[in-house]
């Protein structure tokens, strides 16, 4: 629904109000003087994906209300006698929130006070038009939502402000998306000069769902959806669109005059449950009542409230009041049994922490298991105390500690906790509801840095390197942090628990691949919260990313398909929260508008940069930097060396550079402009932000992860192409032959990528950066199934190699003319050693290649072997190598 027509009326005269001035102008809303009111007890606030007031979870139940024809008084919502009727029918049927779409009067929070109801308060505005062409307009509009924010500062009715709400896709594209992000922030600033303390944000809609406002307090969104699985598919997006923030759903609901009463009050119902399955900060309903007056005129042709133009109940209102009263919970029937299992070795400092979070949990069937890993200090002590199944054994690492609690648990799902963790009390509930609803192996969700735990750590919170979860679509994750998972213990157990070589880290990562592996899939749930304390000290942050750095080695000893020649994991999917480095990319945001700004859905498509870009987000950036700098000093002596390798040295520093600056900007929109210690604290976080890949790079030069390490069967030959050829007497589709020869590569532990839709190689086989083999192959047919299989390996220089010879050729060249014979020798020298590499890792590769195939030719020997083709179509596989993600180093 859209409200461009509605405007802001002017701040309410203090006559006759219900509450006094206070010396600065502000109201003051401690003496209002409404007899029996009962005020909601404290100021909402953010907690994570979740709201909470007074220290308690505010889980908004809430109707959108008028406005209404305005009166003799210009008031649009009618008279107090009527609002307070409505108001009080709303907290009889389980409603505690409100929704206006503009300023209402002051009398209207008093009653909204005096029954217990919270009020999102819309800040309206002329958004219908081109409202950024002239000054004096968008001044108007400043000016306007600080009044409207001004006369309602500080009520304790007051749940935030909306300084907007669906602001027309034409209008958005016609300005294009920076110029109304920054607009919206321009009064996110100006809402909060007026109260600071309060909420704020802007109510979207999917046509400009592509709005980037990370500044906002919460994220809104009007959606309607008539489905209930496109709902539930669309509130995952919106979920990963809103990150570490609460999502809210603004506007709900089904038109009765259309579709009819019965089928109303079923889709409300089903409705509010799938916003409060999908982990929803709650959801607003629209509306409470028929009446509804936009734009000037009375709308009589829609029928979306609860109740109709008389106040008589429909349908919908009892089935909404029973879904409220139901709660995220109690769609659980019955709860399956969990254990939670807290892994620990000398954990004393917080364990005590983690385990009385455990014992506020809202689940009825869970059991709690502290593994102590052999800790020398009051760890077991803590866990006995707080009265929790206590095993204590010798250490063996984390992977190990978590095997013996994998035995030890009773519950249908295991769910793994670090023990500088607090889960969120609704934790294991929306693990239990993602279960349910999908046939998952395993499920996480989101970890957050808790507020309060010093500069330093919120600095860590903000930097990259962070546990993180990897998401390949909304719902689906290709990696879950050990800190928040759960799997089904069947599954687990059905993969031998995790490896026990993972002393420290990556056991997670290793699990997730295992079980993907066996064909099974990990989810995510955005509402399935813990805190999880981030370092708080440099020193400890660097060692932490230094330790991930030599985890990632030993990842890539085991599993070297999956990295690529660079030593990075090749992850397809999306990496979910704060933190990360953003890259440089001069392709933009791509936005899917549709043919002429139609499109109903117009999502935002984050553009992949790829090349150079992408190699300025790794550890080994600082490699290139290196010798960029090493070719400037040498060019001091020959002037075309030092003409070219200056320049580029500058760039090699300043994109990164930029880099930064454009991740704590991100990372840090939500601190206010004043507050003290801001610029320290961005300062920090930007030092962390450099020292984290020297950290990386640091630990995986120790673990072996090196970009010219060695990679194929342990051998080399004279790189000279080479034919092979296989007999069968057993007919195999070409496909088939292809994904078993495949893997037969990867066991040499060559680097392997397939062939694309235009080339006529089928593989590149790599031993390293500089060299490789390309494999072609082809399938005779030669009768009664007996198929003759060829098989050409060719010897090749990467792109990379050939760059790099020529840049080295040519500027020794250059050096020679110039008269520099140092500089001369040292390019020469190493432009020879470059063909050498190049020349070793073919011969590698080809060695590889030739052992693949001996040991691809055995299998397919075998009695047995190949029997039962079916003859599918080669054109039917979807198998292709995970693309590259730069950068991405997951905890």
């Amino acid at each position: 629904m859209t409200h461009q027509d509605a405007r802001l009326p002017a701040p309410p005269p203090p006559v006759g109000l219900p509450w006094t001035a206070s010396l600065s102008g502000a109201p003051d809303w401690t003496a209002r003087g409404v007899p029996g009111a009962r005020p909601p007890v404290g100021r909402v606030r953010t907690s994570g994906k979740f709201l909470e007031a007074g220290g308690t979870r505010l889980l908004v139940r809430g109707v959108t209300y008028g406005p209404f024809r305005p009166g003799p008084g210009g008031c649009e919502y009618h008279d107090p006698a009527t609002v307070d009727r409505d108001f009080r029918a709303m907290a009889a049927h389980g409603l505690n929130a409100v929704r206006t779409y503009t300023v209402p009067p002051a009398w209207l929070l008093d009653a909204a006070a005096a029954h217990g109801l919270r009020v999102l308060v819309g800040l309206a505005w002329e958004q219908h038009v081109t409202f950024l062409d002239r000054r004096e307009s968008r001044s108007g509009i400043a000016r306007a939502v600080a009044a409207g924010a001004r006369a309602c500062a500080g009520h304790p009715a007051l749940l935030g402000f909306a300084i907007g709400s669906e602001i027309p896709a034409p209008i958005v594209r016609w300005y294009g998306h920076g110029r109304i992000e920054r607009f919206l922030e321009r009064l996110y600033r100006t809402c909060k000069d007026q109260d600071p303390e309060a909420l704020v944000t802007y109510v979207s809609y999917p046509t400009t769902e592509y709005l980037d406002l990370p500044f906002l307090d919460f994220v809104a969104f009007n959606v309607f959806l008539e489905t209930e699985d496109r709902l539930a598919g669309y509130l995952a997006r919106l979920q990963n669109l809103a990150g570490e923030r609460p999502l809210l759903m603004t506007e709900l609901g089904l038109d009765s005059l259309r579709h009819g009463e019965a089928r109303q009050a079923e889709t409300l119902s089903w409705q509010t449950r799938a916003a409060f399955e999908a982990g929803c900060a709650g959801v607003f309903l629209f509306s409470w009542t028929d009446e509804w007056h936009r734009g000037g005129h009375e709308i009589t042709d829609w029928g979306f409230g609860l109740t109709d133009r008389a106040r008589r109940p429909k349908p919908a209102l009892a089935a909404v009041r029973e879904a409220f009263a139901r709660g995220p919970l109690g769609w659980l029937d019955p709860a399956p049994a969990i254990s939670v299992v807290v892994c620990s070795w000398n954990g004393g400092r917080t364990i005590k922490e983690c385990l009385a979070g455990l014992a506020r949990l809202e689940y009825p069937d869970h059991e709690v298991i502290v593994v102590d890993d052999g800790s020398t200090d009051d760890t077991a002590a803590i866990a006995a105390a707080a009265g929790v199944r206590l095993i204590r054994i010798g250490n063996g690492g984390l992977s190990n500690a978590r095997n013996v609690g994998l035995r030890a648990a009773r519950g249908e799902i295991v769910a793994f906790l670090d023990d500088d963790t607090v889960p969120d009390r609704a934790w294991l509930t929306y693990l239990a509801l993602a279960f349910r609803r999908a046939a998952h192996a395993g499920i996480g969700g989101p970890n957050l840095a808790p507020p309060g735990d010093g500069r330093v750590a919120e600095s860590v919170a903000h930097a990259p390197g962070g546990p993180s979860h990897v998401l390949s679509s909304d719902c689906v994750a290709e990696h879950l942090p050990g800190c928040n998972m759960a799997f089904r213990r069947a599954a687990l157990l059905e993969i031998g628990g995790f490896d026990p070589r993972f002393r420290i880290a990556a056991d997670d990562i290793d699990v997730c691949w295992r079980l993907q592996d066996r064909g099974l899939t990990l989810g995510f749930s955005p509402g399935a919260v813990v805190w999880h304390h981030r370092r708080n000290s440099v020193r400890a942050y660097l060692r932490q990313q230094r330790n991930y750095g030599r985890a990632e080695g030993m990842l890539e000893a085991k599993w070297p398909a999956r990295f690529n020649r660079l030593g990075h994991m090749r992850w397809a999917g999306q990496l979910y929260g704060k933190g990360h480095t953003w890259p440089v990319s001069p392709l933009g945001r791509r936005i899917d508008y549709g043919v002429w700004g139609s499109g109903p859905f117009q999502a935002l498509y984050a553009s992949q940069a790829g090349g150079l870009w992408s190699l300025t987000l790794t550890p080994e950036w600082y490699l290139v930097v290196l010798l960029l700098f090493g070719m400037t000093v040498l060019g001091l002596g020959a002037r075309p060396v030092l003409w070219l390798a200056a320049p580029l040295a500058a760039a090699a520093v300043a994109v990164p550079l930029v880099q930064v600056v454009m991740s704590v900007r991100r990372a840090r929109a939500h601190a206010p402009p004043r507050a003290a210690g801001r610029w320290r604290a961005a300062l920090l976080t930007a030092l962390l932000h450099v020292l984290q890949p020297l950290a990386r790079l640091t630990g995986r030069v120790q673990g072996g992860l090196t970009p010219w390490r060695w990679h194929g069967a342990g051998g080399s030959e004279v790189p000279w192409p080479r034919s092979f050829r296989h007999w069968s007497e057993r007919w195999r589709p070409q496909d088939e032959w292809l994904r078993s020869l495949e893997e037969r590569l990867q066991a040499c532990r060559v680097l392997v990528r397939r062939g694309g839709r235009f080339v006529r190689w089928d593989f590149q086989a790599d031993c390293g950066l500089l060299g490789g083999v390309r494999l072609y192959s082809t399938v005779e047919e030669h009768g009664s199934g007996r198929q003759l299989v060829r098989v050409r390996a060719r010897p090749r220089m990467t792109w990379t190699a050939m760059g790099g010879l020529l840049v080295l050729a040519g500027l020794g060249l250059a050096a020679s003319l110039d008269g520099a014979p140092v500089a001369t020798a040292v390019l020469l020298v190493a432009a020879a050693m470059v063909v050498a590499w190049s020349g070793r890792e073919c011969g590698a590769a080809m060695y590889s290649c030739r052992v693949a195939v001996r040991d691809w030719q055995r299998d397919a020997s075998r009695p047995g072997e190949g029997e039962g083709g079916t003859g599918t179509d080669p054109s039917e596989s979807k198998g292709t190598a995970a693309p590259f993600t730069p950068g991405v180093m997951v905890g």
